[in-house]
């Protein structure tokens, strides 16, 4: 595959503006713990910058940021940049690369339209998954694709949680220090706990679709709602929390070691099926 270092900066900056992300959205859950009572979803996050000052400034960075890993994820799906093969599994690996693309560009328009102040105030933080269920469920056989959908995001979960605990991470990120380095271990601890909480979030969804109701598909601050909810929740939840400020350090990471080969022109025909 032709390397295209002028453009490896759009992968990176998307890395690196998910990574800012999850730890504002770790942020808010560690501070909900004492007492905050704020909304924990990757929305609330991007609002809480609104009122900061040069909030929508970074904001702005932020999106342009996420349209680059939109561009990146593009690229991986459509372009197999990461050379994946051309079997069952390598599609679906790229299936789910594009699904990933498709949710970015809805969360780096929210969040230029914030920098732009199109939205106002009048717009949910929440992460849109009630919506989601809601638009399936009015479609014909809406409950089944609804069920499909939370099934997917179950076995994405198991998926990123196994990848971290693993260590399957290291096959594009070559860390200094080995699998002992302090950023190997906050790889782990961030990819387990984003997966523990994309799981709970299916189970939400397949759910709402077992009882064709979609109020009870379930967001990212639901899940950690769940988890609080549980015996010794306080801890389990500071635990998770903290872990998705991992998962968020390890956008960080991605954006500096990983491997990046942005496909060309040629590159793009070759992948295509058939």
């Amino acid at each position: 595959m032709t390397i295209q270092p002028q453009y490896h900066w759009l992968a990176r900056a998307g890395y690196g503006a998910r990574g800012v992300v999850f730890i504002l959205v770790a942020g808010l859950a560690l501070f909900s713990t004492f007492g905050g009572g704020r909304e924990t979803g990757t929305k609330s996050a991007l609002e809480t910058l609104t009122g900061q000052p040069f909030g929508r400034v970074w904001l702005g960075l932020i999106a342009l940021g996420l349209l680059g890993f939109v561009v990146w994820r593009l690229a991986q799906s459509i372009g197999n940049a990461d050379n994946h093969a051309d079997d069952l599994k390598g599609y679906i690996i790229r299936a789910a690369l594009f699904g990933s693309a498709v949710t970015y560009v809805g969360l780096a328009f929210y969040a230029a339209g914030h920098a732009l102040d199109l939205l106002g105030s009048s717009q949910s933080g929440s992460d849109g998954k009630t919506g989601l269920a809601q638009w399936l469920m009015s479609k014909p056989f809406g409950a089944w694709i609804a069920g499909l959908v939370g099934i997917g995001f179950v076995i994405g979960g198991c998926v990123t949680a196994y990848k971290g605990l693993s260590r399957k991470f290291r096959k594009y990120i070559q860390l200094p220090g080995g699998d002992a380095s302090p950023l190997s271990l906050i790889c782990i601890y961030g990819l387990a706990s984003r997966g523990l909480v994309f799981a709970i979030v299916g189970v939400f969804f397949c759910y709402a679709a077992f009882t064709v109701d979609p109020d009870q598909a379930g967001s990212m601050s639901d899940a950690l709602a769940w988890v609080r909810q549980l015996p010794f929740g306080a801890i389990l939840y500071f635990i998770v929390a903290l872990g998705l400020a991992a998962f968020g350090g390890y956008g960080l990471i991605e954006a500096r070691y990983r491997s990046v080969d942005m496909p060309d022109g040629d590159d793009l025909k070759d992948a295509m099926p058939g």
